[in-house]
Protein backbone atom coordinates (compact mmCIF):
# COMPACT_ATOMS: atom_id res chain seq x y z
CA UNK A 1 0.00 0.00 0.00
CA UNK A 2 0.78 3.22 -0.72
CA UNK A 3 0.68 6.15 1.64
CA UNK A 4 0.20 9.68 0.83
CA UNK A 5 0.47 12.46 3.91
CA UNK A 6 -0.79 15.90 3.67
CA UNK A 7 -2.45 19.14 5.44
CA UNK A 8 0.29 20.00 7.26
CA UNK A 9 1.37 23.85 7.17
CA UNK A 10 2.97 26.91 10.06
CA UNK A 11 -0.21 28.38 12.44
CA UNK A 12 -0.52 29.76 15.64
CA UNK A 13 -1.02 27.91 18.91
CA UNK A 14 -4.41 27.31 19.57
CA UNK A 15 -4.97 26.59 15.98
CA UNK A 16 -6.55 23.85 14.56
CA UNK A 17 -5.48 21.44 11.57
CA UNK A 18 -6.42 18.92 10.12
CA UNK A 19 -3.86 16.25 8.52
CA UNK A 20 -5.01 13.79 5.59
CA UNK A 21 -3.75 10.35 4.95
CA UNK A 22 -4.75 8.98 1.28
CA UNK A 23 -4.16 5.33 0.55
CA UNK A 24 -3.82 3.60 -2.59
CA UNK A 25 -2.98 -0.27 -3.40
CA UNK A 26 -5.07 -2.40 -1.53
CA UNK A 27 -8.14 -2.37 0.24
CA UNK A 28 -8.12 0.54 2.74
CA UNK A 29 -10.42 -1.11 5.44
CA UNK A 30 -8.05 -4.39 5.59
CA UNK A 31 -5.38 -1.62 7.62
CA UNK A 32 -5.10 -0.39 10.93
CA UNK A 33 -3.76 3.14 10.54
CA UNK A 34 -1.57 5.41 12.59
CA UNK A 35 0.00 8.79 13.40
CA UNK A 36 3.66 9.23 14.60
CA UNK A 37 5.50 12.67 14.86
CA UNK A 38 9.07 13.55 14.79
CA UNK A 39 10.95 16.23 15.50
CA UNK A 40 14.80 16.25 15.21
CA UNK A 41 16.96 15.16 17.74
CA UNK A 42 14.07 12.71 19.03
CA UNK A 43 12.66 9.45 18.36
CA UNK A 44 9.72 9.34 15.92
CA UNK A 45 6.92 8.75 18.51
CA UNK A 46 3.32 7.76 18.46
CA UNK A 47 0.28 9.83 18.10
CA UNK A 48 -2.85 7.97 17.07
CA UNK A 49 -4.27 5.08 16.12
CA UNK A 50 -7.23 3.70 14.45
CA UNK A 51 -8.00 -0.24 13.87
CA UNK A 52 -9.63 -1.82 11.23
CA UNK A 53 -13.46 -1.31 10.77
CA UNK A 54 -15.16 -4.15 11.82
CA UNK A 55 -18.97 -4.72 12.64
CA UNK A 56 -18.13 -2.95 16.02
CA UNK A 57 -17.07 -0.30 14.98
CA UNK A 58 -13.42 1.12 14.74
CA UNK A 59 -10.94 1.22 17.86
CA UNK A 60 -8.73 4.73 18.87
CA UNK A 61 -6.07 5.27 20.75
CA UNK A 62 -4.18 8.33 21.57
CA UNK A 63 -0.66 9.83 23.29
CA UNK A 64 -1.63 11.06 26.59
CA UNK A 65 0.05 14.15 25.34
CA UNK A 66 -2.44 14.56 22.62
CA UNK A 67 -5.59 13.00 23.99
CA UNK A 68 -8.78 15.88 24.32
CA UNK A 69 -7.18 17.64 21.51
CA UNK A 70 -6.61 15.27 18.37
CA UNK A 71 -9.08 12.96 17.00
CA UNK A 72 -8.31 10.43 14.71
CA UNK A 73 -10.97 9.20 11.84
CA UNK A 74 -11.23 7.15 8.47
CA UNK A 75 -13.42 7.37 5.48
CA UNK A 76 -12.96 3.99 3.65
CA UNK A 77 -14.79 5.16 0.76
CA UNK A 78 -12.18 7.88 0.27
CA UNK A 79 -9.64 5.22 1.25
CA UNK A 80 -8.25 8.26 3.57
CA UNK A 81 -7.62 8.76 7.74
CA UNK A 82 -6.94 12.12 9.05
CA UNK A 83 -6.16 13.12 12.08
CA UNK A 84 -7.76 16.38 13.03
CA UNK A 85 -5.82 18.52 15.45
CA UNK A 86 -7.17 21.27 18.04
CA UNK A 87 -5.76 23.90 20.37
CA UNK A 88 -2.08 23.18 19.18
CA UNK A 89 0.90 23.75 21.15
CA UNK A 90 4.20 24.96 19.94
CA UNK A 91 5.12 21.15 21.27
CA UNK A 92 3.46 19.86 18.77
CA UNK A 93 5.87 21.28 16.03
CA UNK A 94 6.81 18.15 14.07
CA UNK A 95 6.91 16.16 10.54
CA UNK A 96 3.53 13.93 10.60
CA UNK A 97 3.66 10.52 8.93
CA UNK A 98 1.01 8.22 8.68
CA UNK A 99 1.40 4.39 8.70
CA UNK A 100 -0.32 1.83 8.33
CA UNK A 101 -0.58 -2.29 9.26
CA UNK A 102 -1.87 -5.65 8.29
CA UNK A 103 -2.39 -7.14 11.71
CA UNK A 104 -5.67 -6.76 13.76
CA UNK A 105 -6.25 -4.83 16.88
CA UNK A 106 -4.10 -6.87 19.89
CA UNK A 107 -3.98 -7.20 23.54
CA UNK A 108 -2.39 -4.03 23.50
CA UNK A 109 -2.71 -0.49 21.72
CA UNK A 110 -0.50 -0.58 18.49
CA UNK A 111 1.71 2.06 19.40
CA UNK A 112 5.28 0.96 18.39
CA UNK A 113 6.54 1.64 15.24
CA UNK A 114 7.43 -1.59 14.57
CA UNK A 115 3.54 -1.81 14.69
CA UNK A 116 3.33 -1.02 11.61
CA UNK A 117 4.33 -2.02 7.91
CA UNK A 118 4.07 0.87 5.61
CA UNK A 119 5.16 4.19 5.99
CA UNK A 120 3.82 7.35 4.51
CA UNK A 121 6.28 10.42 3.81
CA UNK A 122 5.81 13.07 6.32
CA UNK A 123 3.86 16.19 6.05
CA UNK A 124 5.41 19.19 8.56
CA UNK A 125 3.59 21.09 11.34
CA UNK A 126 4.60 24.30 12.29
CA UNK A 127 3.21 25.74 15.71
CA UNK A 128 4.05 29.30 16.92
CA UNK A 129 4.05 30.82 20.45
Amino acid sequence: VQLQASGGGSLQARGSLRLSCAASGRTFSDYGMGWFRETPGKEREFVSAISRNSWTGSRTSYADSVKGRFFISRDNAKNTVYLQMNSLKPEDTAVYYCAARTTGWGISDPVERNDYDYWGQGTEVTVSS
